[in-house]
């Protein structure tokens, strides 16, 4: 999956022996992801290089004299593109020097669960912020490499944590986790927390056959009817402002199952529901629009000023829909994981249909040969997900460069 790394910042230190040294400011989706000096990239990049070769970007070359101011910036320069050209190959973003120590957190934080190590992917973990009157925020979804508590102190945002939620935007897939009882646990809990924070809507009468089967501690039956609640396994945004049906009205974004949906607040306070089918995208991207901050002392942040705009099939003619929000990333990713997911059934309906499946630097083809699952029911699970060994990309980074 893309990524967007930037380094807009660049710290000096005073190092052991008197001297100084550089520290890059490094943002991954518009978070700060971590701090990290010219040689530990550098030797990053030579453990990528002895697996892919002269397919791997120029990286900036050594100086052996001091670096002026202007110097030192134009070595960041050449950092960012450098990062920004490598996460354009999925095949270095899926080898096993690119992955870090988020995968083995995720196993021996399922093993404590008791989550089957296959059904790993259907899950990840995510920033959460949690705010007044209970109402929390999906900040961010964690890459496969960052270490959750690095990520979380580097938030640098109050009431955050970080929390485990279902990676899947397709309700229908809950039917793959039936077996486990951890898993159906932690769909269930999500459930419970998505209809409390009314992400999940069910009408009257669903919500009392809801309670009942809850009070009957019958999670299976409980998720079933889940199936029919509207946005049930979407994820909500919060509230934003959009240029449709004109510029700057208010909007709250539910997506999931394949479609955008959006409330907008209309200038006379009217609300109006739209929904926008992924069939019907032709493409999207997500663009920086903050500044540059100065605070007090050495640190120095950004102000994170995003949108994504898509561009939509709508009476027969393309048109640009533009979307401001801070969650402009995440939202990315979800679209990705629908366009995903939506492969994946299209494979499946047609066994002969061949898809790209990039592993440990190469690319192979391979059939995808397996029924669609009915959402109303849950099937036993047949199919499972290789597990990655993880290999820790920065783990020379000491806590002091973070």
């Amino acid at each position: 999956m893309k990524m967007h790394f930037c380094i807009p910042v660049s710290q000096q230190r005073p190092d052991a022996l008197g001297g100084r040294y550089v520290l890059y400011s490094v943002y991954l989706d518009g978070y700060l992801f971590c701090r990290v000096r010219y040689s530990q990239l550098h030797r990053w990049n030579e453990q990528l290089r002895r697996i892919f070769g002269n397919s791997l970007p120029p990286f900036p070359p050594k100086y052996y004299l001091a670096m002026t101011a202007s110097m030192a910036d134009e070595r960041r320069e050449q950092l960012e593109q450098y990062l920004q050209k490598v996460t354009m190959d999925p095949n270095m973003l899926r080898s096993d020097v690119f992955m870090d120590f988020l995968k083995l957190v995720q196993l021996v934080v399922s093993h404590k669960i008791g989550l089957c190590q296959e059904l790993l992917g259907y899950f990840g973990l995510f920033l959460i912020r949690f705010r007044k009157e209970g109402k929390l925020s999906v900040m961010k979804k964690l890459a496969d490499f960052e270490l959750p508590y690095v990520s979380l102190r580097s938030a640098g945002m109050e009431n955050c944590k970080v929390g485990l939620r279902k990676w899947y935007m397709d309700p229908s897939l809950d039917s793959m986790l039936m077996d486990c009882t951890a898993a159906v646990d932690l769909i269930h809990m999500q459930a419970l927390q998505d209809i409390e924070q009314e992400w999940a809507k069910p009408t009257q009468a669903q919500r009392q056959k809801l309670e009942a089967l809850q009070k009957e501690d019958n999670q299976t039956k409980f998720l079933e009817l889940s199936q029919e609640v509207r946005h049930y396994g979407y994820l909500q945004l919060d509230p934003c402002t959009c240029d449709y049906p004109e510029p700057g009205c208010g909007a709250v974004l539910s997506v999931g199952n394949d479609e955008i949906s959006c409330c907008i607040t209309l200038p006379d306070n009217q609300t109006q529901e739209i929904i926008f089918q992924m069939s019907r995208v032709k493409c999207w991207k997500v663009t920086f629009l903050g500044t540059l901050l100065d605070v007090d002392g050495p640190q120095r942040t950004l102000n994170q000023n995003l949108e994504l705009r898509f561009q939509y099939s709508e009476d027969s003619r393309w048109q640009w829909f533009v979307i401001y929000t801070k969650q402009a990333f995440l939202l990315s990713s979800c679209l990705k994981k629908m366009i995903s997911e939506k492969t994946v059934k299209l494979a499946a309906e047609n066994p002969e249909m061949q898809i790209e499946v990039p592993e440990q630097g190469k690319s192979k083809k391979c059939h995808i040969q397996q029924s669609q699952k009915d959402s109303s029911r849950f099937p036993p699970r047949k199919s499972k997900i290789e597990i990655a060994k993880a290999d820790c990309v920065f783990g020379t980074i000491k806590e002091e460069d973070l």
